[in-house]
C-alpha cells in the first residue's frame, strides 16, 4: 500500500482504478456534506438532477449543438492561419509574423472584441473570430515551440537524401510532425471551450451553453450552472478523448 505515495511509482491497473473510484467517493462525500445545511457552499445534488431535467426540457441538446458549431468553425479558421504561419516561419521575412501573432496571446478579451466590433458588423461572425483569434495566438505559439524543439539531425538526413529546402519542409516539418499537430490542437482545444461562456454573451440570440450558462447566473439559479458546468466539462472531455484516439489510431507509432 505504501507503493501509492512513492514519487515515479509505477502501478498496476487495477490499483490506479482503486485509486481513481476512491477519489470519485471522496469528491462525492465532499459534495453532499458541503451541501447540507441553510447556508451551503454547493447545491444538493437534488437540485443539480432537477437543473439537467429543465436544461433538457428547455433544448439543451440544441445548444450544445450551437456551441459545438461554433467551436468547429472558429477551430478550423484558427488552425488553417496557425498551421500556414508557422510552416511558413521557416522562411526569414514570415518569420516576424508569426512570432508577432504569438505574442497577441497577451492581450485582453476587451481590447480584441473592441478592434474587431469596428471591423465585424455581424455578432454571431465576431463571436468565431473573437475564439480565432484566441486560439491562433495560443496554438502558433505551441506550434513554433514545436518546429524549434526538432533536431538538427534529421534535417540534415533529409538533405543528405538529396532533398531541396521545400522538401526538407514538407518531409520533415509537415509530414514528420502531423501527431503533433494533432496534440498541439488538442491541448489548446481546451483555450476556445473555456471561452464559451464569454464569448457567446455577445449574442444571446444564438443560444449556446454560453447563454444558458448566463441566463442561469442571473436568475441564481445554482443547481442549473452546477448541472452546465458538468455538460460543458463532460462534452470537453469526449472532445480530448475523441482527438486522442485518432492521433492514436492513425499515427501510431506516436503511443511509443
Amino acid at each position: 500500500m505504501k507503493h501509492i505515495f512513492k514519487p515515479f511509482e509505477k502501478i498496476s491497473k487495477n490499483s490506479r482504478l482503486l485509486i481513481i473510484l476512491v477519489w470519485v467517493v471522496a469528491v462525492l462525500v465532499f459534495w453532499f456534506i458541503s451541501s447540507m445545511g441553510e447556508r451551503h457552499l454547493f447545491p444538493s445534488p437534488q437540485q443539480v438532477l432537477t437543473g439537467f431535467t429543465e436544461l433538457y426540457n428547455e433544448g439543451l441538446v440544441v445548444h450544445i449543438g450551437s456551441s459545438l458549431l461554433l467551436c468547429i468553425k472558429a477551430i478550423l479558421i484558427a488552425v488553417i492561419i496557425s498551421l500556414l504561419l508557422t510552416y511558413l516561419s521557416t522562411i526569414p521575412v514570415v518569420t516576424p509574423i508569426a512570432r508577432m501573432l504569438s505574442k497577441l496571446r497577451y492581450l485582453p478579451l476587451t481590447g480584441i472584441s473592441f478592434y474587431l466590433a469596428i471591423l465585424i458588423s455581424d455578432a454571431r461572425t465576431m463571436q468565431v473570430w473573437v475564439l480565432v483569434v484566441f486560439m491562433a495566438t495560443y496554438l502558433t505559439t505551441s506550434l513554433l515551440s514545436m518546429v524549434s524543439s526538432i533536431p538538427q539531425e534529421e534535417f540534415d538526413h533529409a538533405r543528405s537524401l538529396q532533398c531541396n529546402r521545400w522538401e526538407v519542409l514538407w518531409e520533415v516539418v509537415i509530414k514528420g510532425r502531423i501527431d503533433y499537430v494533432i496534440e498541439v490542437i488538442r491541448q489548446n482545444l481546451a483555450i476556445v471551450w473555456m471561452m464559451l461562456v464569454t464569448v457567446e454573451s455577445i449574442l444571446v440570440a444564438a443560444g449556446g451553453l454560453g447563454f444558458l450558462i448566463k441566463n442561469s447566473d442571473k436568475f441564481m439559479n445554482h443547481g442549473r450552472i452546477i448541472a452546465l458546468q458538468i455538460v460543458i466539462l463532460l462534452v470537453g472531455l469526449s472532445i480530448d478523448f475523441v482527438l486522442d484516439y485518432l492521433r492514436k489510431s492513425f499515427f501510431r507509432y506516436s503511443k511509443i
